[in-house]
């Protein structure tokens, strides 16, 4: 179902992020996040001169490779448009995101490593959500299909994950009659 029909407005901002994952020859998988954030009007800016309508306020890159637990072997970040000259001058820092894995403790693991100073907001979002996300679609469903991935006491470690896969609703009635609680 779409949206209700908006209120009359003037499109101001776009932010697009577009994230891809990749299986590597290796056996790792490369998974990567783009964010580009344009204006429909331009503006002056002390240190770029001016800012055309639909020029890239910020063109920022993130590639994390992990393996198949979403351990990360490797991380890099650039950036190649930035309000401030300075913008990317931390993204030589995202490469202590090596050993860390996608899972319970990420995001604490992310705002320690890119709190304040350390980080950059828009890297720093992208490593908490879609970029985690995208990893967590790439990697599992083909994981899964070798090894399914079951807590401790049998159930799918999928069950009870969001409101979807709710124990007691028809998914998991469908896929898991074993461990539905619905009535």
């Amino acid at each position: 179902m779409p949206l209700s029909r908006p209120a009359p407005r003037r499109h101001i901002h776009t932010r697009e992020i577009r994230c891809r994952g990749y299986h590597r020859k290796d056996g790792l998988w490369d998974i990567e996040a783009f964010l580009v954030d344009t204006k429909t009007y331009g503006f002056d800016n002390v240190d770029r001169g001016r800012i055309d309508a639909g020029e890239p306020i910020h063109g920022m890159w993130i590639r994390l490779t992990v393996d198949e637990d979403l351990v990360v072997h490797a991380a890099e970040a650039a950036t190649d448009h930035g309000p401030f000259t300075v913008c990317g001058d931390v993204t030589a820092g995202f490469g202590a995101l090596k050993g860390l894995r996608i899972a319970a403790g990420w995001r604490k693991a992310v705002h320690t490593l890119f709190r304040g100073t350390r980080g950059c907001t828009h890297l720093t979002d992208m490593l908490l959500g879609p970029l985690a996300a995208t990893a967590y679609q790439t990697v599992v469903p083909c994981r899964e299909k070798r090894r399914p991935a079951e807590s401790a006491d049998g159930k799918p470690a999928l069950l009870n994950s969001c409101h979807a896969l709710a124990s007691d609703g028809p998914v998991a009635k469908r896929r898991w009659p074993e461990f539905y609680t619905g009535s």
